[in-house]
């Protein structure tokens, strides 16, 4: 797309993967720091292509190391408004996968940047090219931005002392959706922009239900389709609620099958087992279904170590991406947490089991207060017998669920146990009879029940045979 920089710039490297054995430097990620921002500034606040970098260059880095890093865009023109800052933001990962040998993944302080070995053998030695085509894509394709500047930092001093007001301002982007919700508005929002990685994803984003990268909300999708009505946040009419409690609704199926190349056809947009939405690998917490106990647990990407179940986010995250709709397991954005309608279908707080603590602490003041000492911790439970000690100790919800589940398989199994007394008053015809199997290889003659003498009727009777004994009569020839 343009030839001033030490890279190719086009839309077909989104996508692109870069392993480990072909990285020469990674920036932020699960094990560092970082964040990207985007800020509405007024025109003469803002020097157009502006870059200024505090720390090291990518030519003052070493190979094999890791970095923190932040980026932050000011943009600026007539119709900018503080409502388009987390689209613009969003945008972010869809224009720096568009350089060759960059692979940009997440959002806000989850941003995990890699660059390959290829691209700084091919010349790109400085984040000033990076942040030049950026801001170039940005304005080529959202003409409201009339003026951009950049900053980026790869310093950890300076990322983490900024970081405190940089969640601040994502707390009170996400907080405006607090009082409003699905049942107050005829239209929802949906986004593609992960479509790159996960072909048949389509995040539909409600007043209740948060992207699953937890970066766009309602409102911030109505101002994207506002302003980039061809983008890839876009209106979609809800339609007829057809089920109000799980959140299904006719408009949301029909963008459904057509967006997602007819993977699926329904999306039950607050249920965790039944048509659950599709998670792409941005979300920022992932959801998992414990069998054996019969709860949900949650964990996110910063909690490293085996979750209850034995597995990591990254494991479970590889299983539940892609765009797929996977029973027992769930993507989620971190303020969907605070949803009134969250997993409602499926007991909401009540069905969860277990969750990181720092987690935890994160959405306490939304925890129901008669359930919130219930969830444990991973300084309650580490595997499956702890969890369910903690559980039994806490008289969580779940656990009278156990007793009735087991007081019903009981029931069951001295129901099939019970052999009524035969009928003997009328007779049936031969045909009428169970079939019995017996031993291979045996032939015998004639047909049971094919003589004469009493014939049993048998009603609602379950026949458990555990042998079969043949004689001959001696009186036979």
């Amino acid at each position: 797309m343009a030839d001033e920089f030490p890279f190719e710039l086009s839309p077909m490297f989104e996508g692109e993967r870069i392993r480990k054995d072909s990285v020469y430097i990674e920036l932020a990620g699960p094990k560092s720091k970082g964040f990207e921002l985007v800020r509405a500034a007024e025109m003469d606040e803002v020097e157009d292509g502006g870059f200024t970098l505090i720390g090291p260059d990518i030519s003052d880095m070493a190979e094999g190391d890791r970095y923190p890093f932040a980026m932050i865009y000011r943009i600026a023109g007539s119709a900018v408004e503080p409502d388009l800052e987390a689209i613009v933001e969003r945008r972010n990962h869809d224009f720096q996968n568009y350089v060759s040998g960059l692979m940009h993944l997440n959002q806000r302080y989850d941003i995990w940047l890699r660059i390959s070995k290829d691209a700084v053998a091919k010349g790109l030695n400085s984040f000033e090219s990076i942040a030049k085509a950026t801001m170039m894509l940005f304005k080529n394709e959202l003409p409201f931005i009339e003026k951009m500047d950049v900053l980026y930092i790869t310093d950890a001093e300076e990322i983490e002392k900024r970081l405190p007001e940089v969640k601040t301002i994502y707390e009170t982007r996400d907080a405006r959706t607090r009082d409003l919700h699905d049942d107050d508005v005829d239209t929802f929002y949906g986004c593609t922009l992960c479509q790159s990685f996960a072909p048949t994803n389509v995040c539909v984003v409600t007043p209740d239900r948060v992207s699953l990268c937890g970066a766009i909300n309602w409102f911030d999708g109505r101002a994207a389709a506002k302003v980039d009505p061809e983008g890839p946040q876009f209106a979609i009419e809800k339609g007829e609620c057809l089920d109000e409690v799980s959140g299904e609704y006719a408009g949301v199926n029909e963008s459904a099958a057509s967006l997602s190349q007819g993977e699926y056809s329904r999306i039950k947009l607050h249920s965790f087992f039944e048509y659950p939405h599709t998670s792409c690998g941005c979300f920022e917490v992932v959801g998992f279904y414990i069998p054996e106990l019969d709860v949900i647990a949650w964990v996110d990407r910063d909690y490293a170590k085996p979750a209850p179940n034995g597995l990591t986010f990254a494991n479970m995250a590889g299983q539940t991406g892609g765009g797929k709709q996977i029973v027992g397991f769930l993507g989620i954005g971190i303020n969907y947490f605070r949803s009134p309608k969250f997993i409602a279908a499926d007991g909401g707080w009540n069905r969860v089991g277990w969750m990181p603590k720092h987690l935890k602490d994160r959405v306490l003041d939304d925890i129901p207060g008669d359930i919130v000492d219930a969830i444990a911790t991973e300084e309650d439970a580490t595997d499956l017998d702890s969890l369910r000690a903690f559980l039994i100790d806490k008289k969580h919800p779940i656990v009278s669920g156990w007793k009735e589940k087991e007081a019903a398989k009981k029931k069951e199994k001295k129901k099939d146990a019970g052999v009524k007394e035969p009928d003997v008053s009328a007779a049936v015809a031969p045909e009428a009879m169970p079939a019995m199997s017996l031993p291979a290889g045996f032939v015998g003659s004639g047909s049971i029940g094919s003589g004469g003498g009493v014939r049993l009727i048998l009603k609602n009777a379950k026949i458990t045979i555990g042998q079969v004994i043949v004689k001959q009569d001696e009186d036979d020839d």
